[in-house]
């Protein structure tokens, strides 16, 4: 017999795959739905996830600050406390009332001191740009040239961060006198 050469024209068909059994056909898709519903719950639960997650971030930022507000709340208190007091001020009282608001004052900067805040100390110390906000220049021959002459207001610093430069006034050497 003489085989026959393959048409061009024809294509071949790759043979079926035999049909398996029933049972085994039924396993298998058994096995490929549970795969699915672990898949179809494990990404149910990534976005209940990404959604908690999302909603304590935001609450963390809201109420970052509720601890530091809590210590400044007896602080609050003192100050009204004082108020009170300055209204009815006279004499040994009045010094008494300054003693007490200096105390006061004293226990708010405790408090931003353990929460990480730190003054810039500016007088007499060379002028930063970073540490520093140039608000005028002063001549004189007591300072060095571009030294701080005098602290305007303070400067902060939260932790490393700056939190508002120092307002200053710059020393500059005297002009020479014709």
């Amino acid at each position: 017999m003489k085989k026959k050469e393959p048409d061009t024209n024809e294509t071949e068909v790759a043979p079926a795959p035999a049909p398996e059994q029933p049972a085994e056909l039924q396993a298998l898709a058994a096995k490929a739905d549970e795969y699915k519903d672990n898949w179809i719950r494990t990404a149910a639960d990534f976005e209940n996830f990404k959604k908690r997650a999302a909603r304590e971030r935001t609450e963390a930022a809201q109420f970052a600050n509720a601890s530091l507000l809590q210590k400044l709340l007896p602080i609050l208190d003192n100050f009204e406390m004082a108020q009170n007091a300055a209204q009815n001020a006279e004499g040994e009282k009045l010094s008494a009332l300054q003693a007490g608001v200096a105390m006061i004052q004293q226990q708010l900067k405790n408090v931003l001191l353990e929460s990480g805040l730190e003054e810039i100390d500016s007088a007499g110390k060379l002028f930063d740009p970073a540490l520093h906000e140039a608000v005028s220049q002063q001549e004189t021959a007591e300072i060095p040239e571009g030294h701080v002459f005098q602290q305007i207001r303070k400067g902060y610093k939260l932790r490393d961060r700056l939190l508002r430069p120092a307002a200053v006034i710059v020393a500059k050497a005297p002009a020479a006198k014709p």
